[in-house]
């Protein structure tokens, strides 16, 4: 059965004092209504944050909702070419391409009629919105690409969007661009009372393994993902390879399509063919089965090329798995290479680490039950909760009155001078 955490439910985590704090902050905020668009309910990170920021939002008094943007496929494979791109890729930016973004975005704000206190929208396909509206209150352009080195030519086309926001929030500080807009950072964190990360007892583990006949005879060696080339999958496969010539063992890849990635299935239909008795390819939407591998798992790798941050690592590592992470982005936020996860830069360095780590357990769990401090010092979710108070508790509203027909002597109105005031002549922000 499932439960909707409130904020005290966390004590045991974050302490006393830090859930006292989050309450305090967000009791002047109960009267808001805040919105965050997306473009998916699930598959992926931005999605599993945003189901549990909004639930535990709205427990602590603060109205929340969430919507995603609907649109056909061409819409997705646009706004896939433009998150690829954001990472570095090359594109071919055509006018077509850009009117389909612009018309499937507007056709979205005629839909959803956005009148809350504050307005997040996060990644590049909603990021237009802003544009059909007449902005009477904060909007927060929220970025969870790996943006360390954009492809101009599509940054120069969507920097005019974000620009016309509030705050750009960003995973990690070398991201920051060359904006008006001011930039923050939040580092992402982990929900421990998700089903990804909720405690599991060994029969619960065994019986999701079982479930997926995924063998246990030998140790498992795990990636958790979805199907991006960014994440590397035919890396992971080649690294595997390397390894077991030297350490029986099974390879478990298990990710999922999203809906606004349609990219996705062309990319597990092409692993298939490595498919075979020790490595086990599963497209499925399964958080038990997740959380299972990851607690069971020798080791678990996250082999980025890019990575915004890579909520994956920080839930392998609060199970205490010994991981190995692309050195890229913000997985290296998250592991200090030999201290509490290994951090690689090719299929040969990820071979030999797990190499090293199927040979000594005790290392393995060593770096384990640092990476496990290490996420319940700097990554739970409550960190992220109070970070996102402190943002929508900075703005403060502006006013300003238009024009000099307000600077009248005293005792004398408008209607006196023959300038009757306009209905829009206190203008927000």
């Amino acid at each position: 059965m499932s439960a909707i955490h409130g904020i005290r439910a966390y004590e045991r985590y974050a302490g006393k004092e830090t859930v006292r704090r989050i309450e305090a902050k967000a009791r002047p905020l109960q009267d808001m209504h805040i919105l965050h668009m997306n473009s998916t309910y699930y598959g992926g990170g931005v999605s599993q944050l945003l189901a549990s920021l909004t639930l535990l939002m709205n427990s602590l008094g603060i109205q929340t909702g969430w919507r995603v943007v609907h649109g056909p496929p061409d819409f997705f494979s646009v706004t896939k070419k433009f998150h690829n791109a954001l990472q570095g890729a090359k594109i071919n930016l055509t006018n077509r391409k850009k009117e389909i973004y612009e018309q499937v975005v507007h056709e979205n704000a005629i839909r959803n009629h956005l009148n809350h206190d504050v307005i997040f929208v996060h990644d590049p396909q909603p990021l237009p919105l802003i544009t059909h509206y007449r902005k009477k209150s904060p909007w927060v352009w929220r970025c969870h690409i790996d943006l360390t080195a954009p492809n101009p030519e599509v940054w120069n086309y969507l920097a005019p969007f974000i620009e016309r926001y509030d705050a750009v929030v960003l995973s990690c500080r070398e991201y920051r661009q060359d904006l008006a807009t001011p930039q923050v950072v939040f580092t992402p964190a982990i929900d421990p009372f998700s089903i990804v990360n909720r405690e599991l007892s060994e029969s619960a583990v065994d019986e999701r393994l079982a479930h997926y006949n995924i063998p246990t005879d030998l140790p498992l060696v795990v990636q958790v993902s979805r199907f991006d080339r960014w994440k590397d999958p035919e890396g992971v496969i080649r690294a595997f390879e390397k390894a077991r010539k030297k350490e029986e063992c099974t390879l478990v890849l298990v990710g999922n399509v999203a809906t606004d990635d349609p990219e996705g299935a062309e990319v597990y239909r092409s692993l298939l063919s490595h498919r075979g008795e020790r490595v086990i390819i599963l497209s499925v939407q399964d958080g038990a089965l997740v959380n299972a591998l990851q607690r069971r798992a020798a080791v678990v790798l996250q082999k980025s090329i890019r990575e915004g941050f890579g909520m994956t690592v920080s839930e392998a590592m609060w199970k205490g798995a010994a991981v190995i992470g692309g050195n890229v982005g913000g997985i290296r936020y998250q592991i200090q290479d030999g201290v509490n996860g290994f951090l690689v830069s090719s299929v040969d360095e990820a071979a030999e680490r797990i190499v090293q780590l199927l040979r000594d357990p005790d290392l393995g769990q060593r770096l384990g039950r640092s990476a496990h401090e290490t996420v319940r010092e700097r990554f739970l979710f409550t960190r992220t909760i109070e970070q996102y108070l402190d943002l929508i508790s900075s703005f403060e509203p502006e006013f300003r009155l238009r024009g000099e027909s307000w600077n009248l002597p005293a005792g004398e109105s408008p209607e006196e001078r023959g300038r009757a005031p306009a209905a829009a002549a206190i203008s927000p922000r």
